[in-house]
């Protein structure tokens, strides 16, 4: 099997998302709802309705991408025929991206992954008031220029290389003179652009270590089952199934950098040839094609997607 199943993380969202999906296809609607009584509360008016600036708080933002796209993986599958199983060689997430792969995986229940993150949201958004941290992208530089930047930049503050995202894509994050100082250092360095992004916390950076301790509490009560499928972690770049390993990779996800661009690359030496970004958005489909050359990305977020889907499996099978 040449398919992976990816699934986008924070930045990806937008008010509506996933509205069109749950009001064609009632296993769409089933996810929705499903993530309503987990939380307790109508997150799905949040979605549909707003507003925005709702919908981006990190508690809100994160389980409600993972509604999106387990309701978008419940309709290929009720249309499309498509199983997981069977049709995926590995699945992996962007970030909380990767709570949604595992559950697709049926390594969580939904209502669990809902829980989780929800958990995992308003611990990182918590961990460090609001203006101490930042993050900032970097465009144009490779990994190591990153890192070498963000180490020049800390001064005794934190400075970490948080996602490397591939294409020249490298996100630093710590406290924010830090990070203020490795953008103009990057200019320096010959990054194309860098600049702040607008998030309200510095996330994967040491700083969120008291969110790493309340998730490592929060994965402690939640059972986790071996996924059909491995997942590719975050932080290995490369594919695990132990119920153990995937609960310790998790926590250390929250302070540790988001290998993606060699995740892609490691699923790409294991022959995945077309990658389907599963839910809102589509971040990672453009990433894919500046990572492993010639493989295929398709985002997969609505009704009008569907064949798409069915056609990049065929394709890979």
């Amino acid at each position: 099997m040449t398919a992976a199943f990816t699934f986008p993380g924070q930045g990806s969202q937008a008010v509506g998302m996933g509205k069109a999906l749950a009001d064609a296809f009632p296993a769409a609607k089933a996810v929705f709802d499903e993530v309503d009584a987990a939380l307790g509360e109508k997150l799905t008016t949040i979605i549909w309705e707003g507003p925005a600036e709702t919908l981006q708080l990190t508690e809100n933002a994160q389980p409600a991408l993972m509604a999106v796209s387990l309701a978008t993986l419940r309709v290929l599958e009720s249309e499309a025929g498509i199983d997981i199983g069977r049709d995926a060689a590995f699945v992996a997430g962007h970030s909380l991206g990767e709570y949604s792969a595992l559950a697709a995986a049926g390594a969580f229940s939904i209502h669990d992954t809902a829980k989780l993150l929800r958990t995992r949201g308003l611990a990182m958004q918590k961990a460090v008031p609001v203006g101490v941290g930042a993050m900032a992208a970097l465009l144009g530089l490779d990994y190591d220029a990153a890192v070498a930047v963000a180490e020049e930049a800390a001064q005794g503050q934190v400075c970490q290389a948080a996602n490397d995202n591939g294409g020249g894509q490298v996100v630093v994050s710590g406290d924010k003179a830090a990070v203020d100082r490795a953008v103009e250092i990057a200019k320096t360095k010959g990054a194309k652009r860098a600049m702040l992004l607008p998030v309200s916390a510095p996330f994967h950076c040491r700083l969120m270590q008291p969110a790493a301790d309340a998730m490592a509490q929060a994965l402690a009560g939640v059972t986790i089952n071996k996924p059909k499928v491995p997942v590719v972690s975050n932080v290995l770049a490369s594919a695990i199934s132990d119920p153990d390993e995937i609960r310790k990779r998790l926590v250390e996800q929250v302070t540790g950098t988001v290998r993606w661009r060699e995740s892609v690359a490691w699923m790409a030496s294991q022959g995945v040839t077309h990658f389907l970004e599963i839910g809102a958005g589509k971040v990672l489909s453009g990433l894919v094609k500046r990572i492993a050359d010639g493989a295929v990305g398709v985002s997969v977020g609505g009704p009008g997607d569907i064949e798409a889907a069915k056609a990049a499996i065929a394709a890979a099978r």
